[in-house]
């Protein structure tokens, strides 16, 4: 359950290797509590309801908030193991995140396409449903697990981490984990990457930035896609740039169009410099 909107309550996601088509069902059950021991295992206790007196009539306010802190917890127990898997490898793993539509899967595949002789790519592609984007990177040429999260609004550690088990990436790769297109929900659930990436289309709002501010927040890098379409279009780009620095005056910010090209030089140099941090962060 997503603590904003309790959207994938009850969800059921599928884990498709679009190399091998095995599939593989997470259920997402959030009646049991999981605890988690000091020897690495994981054991739960499903509170019976029926015969629970105190806890008949528990499920108002209170018991929602306990019930998400809990599943936050137990994502960021799942995302730190993520990320000491990935670090121990040398792995860079980025998260993208955006609106519907923003160019997302379009800048992985022009990404694949001009640097996969010099990276080593592969993609987690996360969609409520369909597998047409997963299908789209792998016909760009890396290989793609894609994750249908059906009701669910975005992508949660433990998915991340059958994702990884699947496409099993090499010493010193590079993950690209595109997100459910939602600038909502994924501000709040860590999946285990080394930054988080917001991509945001000159076909949207100046004002997304303060729309939607915890996304941006904590975004490492931000994106402004579609920029070939700015003499079309009566969009204040200086004013998007202005509002992204008000809800974040740390973050580099890009001009970029997936479409033409323009800019994505410094989006490949953004990489390759990534990449060189996380082949030292093991040792740091």
């Amino acid at each position: 359950m997503c603590e904003s909107c309790g959207c994938s309550d009850g969800a059921k996601a599928t884990v498709i290797n679009l190399q091998t088509g095995a599939k593989t069902e997470i259920a997402d059950d959030r009646a049991p509590i999981h605890h988690h021991h000091h020897n690495d295992s994981y054991h739960s206790h499903s509170h019976d309801h029926a015969h629970d007196h105190h806890h008949m009539h528990d499920h108002g306010p209170r018991h929602m908030v306990a019930l998400g802190e809990a599943v936050l917890r137990k994502n960021d127990e799942l995302a730190a193991r993520n990320r000491a898997w990935l670090a121990g490898r040398e792995i860079l793993a980025l998260n993208l995140v955006s609106s519907p539509g923003a160019g997302k899967t379009t800048l992985l595949e022009r990404t694949i396409g001009e640097c996969g002789q010099v990276h080593a790519f592969s993609v987690i592609e996360g969609d409520q449903a369909t597998a047409n984007d997963g299908e789209r990177i792998r016909a760009a040429g890396a290989p793609v697990v894609q994750i249908n999260t059906g009701t669910g609004c975005h992508l949660e550690a433990d998915m991340v981490a059958r994702a990884l088990k699947e496409l099993a990436p090499a010493v010193g790769s590079v993950v690209m984990i595109e997100n459910v297109g939602n600038l909502v929900c994924p501000a709040l659930f860590d999946l285990g990457e080394r930054a988080k990436l917001a991509v945001i289309s000159v076909t949207e709002g100046e004002d997304k930035a303060v729309k939607y501010p915890h996304i941006f927040q904590a975004s490492s890098l931000i994106l402004i896609n579609k920029i070939d379409l700015l003499p079309h279009l009566q969009f204040d780009i200086d004013l998007c740039i202005a509002n992204i620095r008000m809800v974040n005056p740390f973050a580099e910010i890009l001009q970029i169009s997936a479409t033409t090209g323009e800019g994505l030089e410094l989006w490949y140099a953004w990489i390759t410099e990534q990449r060189k941090l996380a082949q030292g962060q093991a040792f740091a």
